[in-house]
C-alpha cells in the first residue's frame, strides 16, 4: 500500500515522500525511522496506475550490484558511487535506460552527502521512498565491522531468492488467465452473435425445441436484443476488478476469504513465514540485534502475522529463547524449531533462519508445480464442458429434427 506523506528534517526543509507500508501507522514509523517529522499523511492507492513499458523507477538491486562491483574493484564509496553517476550520464540516451534524471539526482545527492562527512547509511536514510529502512539498518550495521562489501553481496542474494519464488507464482499463473480470457471471449462470442442467429432461426421456424435449449435460445435472444446494455455492464465490470485489484482494502479481503480455503491458506502462511526467516536471517547476518531485526521484519507480514510477532518479541525481552517464543505464538513449523534451537547452541541463530527459508521456498514451489498441474487440465476441462454445452444446446434442435424426419 502507498501513502504520500509530507515531512520535514532539519537542513532539508519541508519534503514530499511516496511511501510503501501496510498501514498508516507503519508508513508513519519508516518516515520517523529515518529522522523526519511527519506533518501529514493520506492513502495513494486510490488511483489507478497504468503499467509502463519503460519505467525510470529507481532499482535498489541493480544500484546494489553496480556498487558491489565497483567496491568489489578497490574503489572507494565516493568514488564507487561517481562512476556510476558518470556512467548512466553517457547512457541516458540509450533506449530502455533505467537511470532517469530523478534517479541521478538520487545518487548526486547521496555523493553531496557524502562529501559533508555524513556515513553512507546516513546518505541513504534521506531517501526512505528508494532505501527501505532494512536496506539503511544492514548497511548501518556493517559500517561498524567496516564490511560493506559482505551486506551488499547478501542482500543481492537475498533479493534474487525473494523474486525467485516471486517469479515462480507470476509465471505459473500466466497459461491459466489466458486460457480463462480466452475461454471469456469464446463464450462471449458464442452468447452475444451465434446463439441469437440460431435463436432466430429457431423462431422462423417455428420447431417446438427442447424446454432446456428453449430457455437457453431465449437468453440468447435476449442478450443479442440488449447487445449495448451488455457490452456497457461488461465494461463496467471490468473497470470495477481493475479499480479493486488496486485497492488494497480489497486485495486483503480476498486473500483473507483465501485464507479461509485449508491447503490455499496454508500455503499463504508457509510464504510469509519464507519472507519473514528470510529477512530475519539477513539482518542478523549484517549485525542487526536481534530485537531490531525483528522489528524491522514485522513490516514485511500481514496484521494476524504481526501481532502474533509482537507478542513473541515481548516474550524474548522477558528472556525466553527465540525457538519457543516463536513457536508457542504459530511462527514457526515443527522443523524450523528444531533448526532455531540447534541455532540458539550454537550461535548461529542466522545461518538457521536462512535454512527454514529455504526449505520454506522449496516446498512453496513444489505446491506451486503440483498445484499447476492439476489445475490446467481441470480448467481446461471445465472451459471445454461449458463452450460443449453451448454447442450442443444450439445443435441438438437440428439433431432432433434430422431424427424425426428419418
Amino acid at each position: 500500500m502507498q501513502f504520500k506523506v509530507k515531512a520535514a528534517r532539519s537542513g532539508l526543509g519541508v519534503l514530499n515522500l511516496d511511501i510503501d507500508a501496510a498501514s498508516i501507522e507503519e508508513a508513519k514509523k519508516q518516515v520517523q525511522q529515518s529522522g523526519y517529522s511527519v506533518l501529514a499523511i493520506r492513502s495513494n492507492d486510490t488511483l489507478i496506475k497504468l503499467p509502463t513499458l519503460f519505467s525510470s523507477r529507481f532499482s535498489l538491486s541493480l544500484f546494489s550490484q553496480e556498487l558491489l562491483a565497483l567496491m568489489d574493484a578497490g574503489l572507494p564509496q565516493v568514488e564507487a558511487l561517481e562512476t556510476i553517476l558518470a556512467s548512466n550520464e553517457v547512457q541516458d540516451n540509450s533506449i530502455g535506460n533505467e537511470w532517469k534524471k530523478n534517479n541521478k539526482k538520487l545518487v548526486q545527492g547521496i555523493i553531496d552527502q557524502l562529501y559533508e562527512g555524513k556515513s553512507l547509511s546516513k546518505a541513504l536514510e534521506s531517501f526512505p521512498k528508494e532505501f527501505n529502512p532494512l536496506y539503511v539498518a544492514m548497511i548501518r550495521a556493517s559500517e561498524k565491522t567496516g564490511n560493506i562489501t559482505e551486506s551488499l553481496t547478501r542482500y543481492i542474494a537475498y533479493q534474487t531468492q525473494i523474486d525467485t519464488i516471486r517469479k515462480k507464482v507470476i509465471s505459473s499463473s500466466i497459461y491459466p488467465v489466458v486460457l480463462i480470457l480466452a475461454g471469456l471471449l469464446v463464450t462471449l462470442f458464442l452468447m452475444l452473435y451465434v446463439v441469437p442467429k440460431f435463436s432466430q432461426i429457431y423462431k422462423d421456424m417455428g420447431h417446438n425445441l427442447p424446454f432446456f435449449s428453449q430457455m437457453f435460445m431465449f437468453f440468447g435472444e435476449f442478450l443479442g436484443n440488449h447487445r449495448l446494455y451488455v457490452w456497457m455492464f461488461l465494461g463496467t465490470l471490468f473497470f470495477g476488478v481493475f479499480y479493486a485489484v488496486g485497492d488494497s482494502k480489497v486485495r486483503q479481503k480476498v486473500l483473507d476469504q483465501f485464507k479461509k480455503i485449508p491447503s490455499i491458506g496454508n500455503r499463504i502462511h508457509i510464504y510469509q513465514l519464507a519472507r519473514f526467516y528470510r529477512t530475519f536471517g539477513m539482518l542478523l547476518k549484517g549485525g542487526v540485534p536481534l530485537v531490531s531485526a525483528l522489528e524491522m521484519v514485522s513490516g514485511l507480514l500481514q496484521e494476524d502475522l504481526k501481532d502474533k510477532l509482537s507478542k513473541a518479541k515481548e516474550a524474548i525481552n522477558e528472556g525466553k529463547p527465540v525457538s519457543v517464543s516463536l513457536d508457542a505464538h504459530g511462527l514457526t513449523t515443527p522443523i524450523a524449531t528444531r533448526l532455531l534451537r540447534v541455532g540458539e547452541r550454537t550461535g548461529k541463530l542466522d545461518e538457521m533462519a536462512d535454512r527454514i527459508a529455504n526449505i520454506y521456498d522449496d516446498d512453496m514451489a513444489r505446491w506451486i508445480d503440483w498445484f499447476t498441474k492439476l489445475f490446467e487440465p481441470l480448467l481446461m476441462c471445465f472451459i471445454g464442458l461449458l463452450i460443449g454445452l453451448i454447442v450442443v444446446s444450439m445443435y441438438f434442435p437440428i439433431f432432433e429434427l434430422a431424427g424425426s424426419i428419418q
